[in-house]
Parts: structure tokens; sequence; C-alpha cells
């Protein structure tokens, strides 16, 4: 298996579990609620993490990689960096599930127009960075799975409170 396709394999498991966090969310009696909360006063809400994840691998699929423009550019104007959600306009669970699946399927076809040979290359922006190819794939597959752990302790702490 090329390294490629390891990570690219690595980000299915970690896409499982996020979507692990968004179904159990949708049992919840009131799942708008559940997005909506924030640890704390102007910090981030459960919605945002997740929607943090999805933008940030759209703008990695296009403007970062490929140098294009990404295909929602006011979601990722709004979920693109920070922990301080700027906003109270919440997205739904379906809008977060349709928003993963949409940048997912974006990077993914990004990532067919590589091969192994280009992995210390920097693509696009990512030269400004002094990111090859291979690191900014290591830095995706770590992005996820933080952000879905911040979803996670965020969602316990709404149950618990």
């Amino acid at each position: 298996m090329s390294f490629i396709e390891s990570v690219l394999s690595i980000w299915d498991v970690n896409r499982e579990r996020t979507l692990e966090t968004l179904a159990a969310i949708e049992q919840l009696d009131d799942p708008q609620a559940a997005l909506a909360f924030r640890p704390g006063p102007e910090r981030a809400h459960v919605a945002w993490q997740l929607m943090h994840i999805a933008v940030t691998e759209e703008l990695f699929a296009t403007s970062r990689f490929l140098g294009t423009d990404p295909a929602f550019p006011e979601l990722c104007e709004r979920f693109q960096r920070g922990s301080m959600a700027s906003d109270d306009d919440v997205p739904t669970v379906a809008e977060i599930r349709e928003t993963l699946a949409q940048s997912r399927e974006h990077l993914t076809a990004t990532m067919a127009k590589f091969r192994e040979a280009d992995l210390e290359t920097m693509p696009g922006i990512l030269a400004e960075r002094g990111w090859t190819l291979r690191r900014a794939l290591q830095i995706i597959a770590w992005h996820e799975p933080h952000h879905q752990g911040q979803a996670h302790v965020t969602l316990n702490v709404f149950k618990a409170r």
C-alpha cells in the first residue's frame, strides 16, 4: 500500500468517528442545542468544530493544493480558523453531514491528481509554510481527530450539565 493510499485509509477511519459523534448528537432530544453548546463564553460550539473539519478539507482540496477557489467560500470564511466562533448561526446536523461529505469528495478527487513521486513537492501556497505534500497529508490526518475530539468532549460537557 502506498503512502497516499495509507493516508486515505486513515482519513476514512477518522471520518467514521466524526460521523459517529454526529449520529450521537442526532439522537439527543435537542440536537440543535447540543450543536450550539459552547464550553465557555465566545468559545467554539460543537457545530463549529465539525464544520471546521469540513472547511479545512475543502481548503486543502482547492486553494491550498490547487490554487483554486473553494466550493463554499462563505462557510470557509466562517469556520476556517480559530476557536472563537464569531456567530451564533449554528448549522444543522444535515448541513454539517452534507458539508463533510462534499469536502471529503473534493479532497479525494484532488488527491487522485497526486502520485507518490509528488510527496516531496510543495504544492500551491503550502510552499509558504515549507510543507511538502507528505507533510500536508500528515497534518490533515491529525486535524480531523483533533477537532472531533474537541467536539466530543464539548458534547460530553453538554450532556453532563
